[in-house]
């Protein structure tokens, strides 16, 4: 049976306005939470450490560990 590129994570480039796919998949994981994030949803990431995050809470957190 084959995956749907739904099933597995994508491999993103993300730039200041927006990302680019590298490889095809339904989501990508949250740097600080480990959660999925639907490609969809993803709203916050970090281009310095090319990091995805679930909430602008969770960017915010990435920022002061830096």
């Amino acid at each position: 049976m084959l995956m749907s590129n739904t099933d597995r994570p994508a491999r993103l480039h993300y730039m200041a306005n927006g990302f680019r796919v590298l490889v095809p998949g339904g989501h990508v994981t949250c740097a600080i939470s480990g959660v999925p994030i639907a490609l969809d949803d993803l709203r916050y990431w970090s281009v310095a450490r090319q990091e995805a995050y679930a909430s602008a809470d969770l960017a915010l957190e990435a920022e002061g560990r830096k």
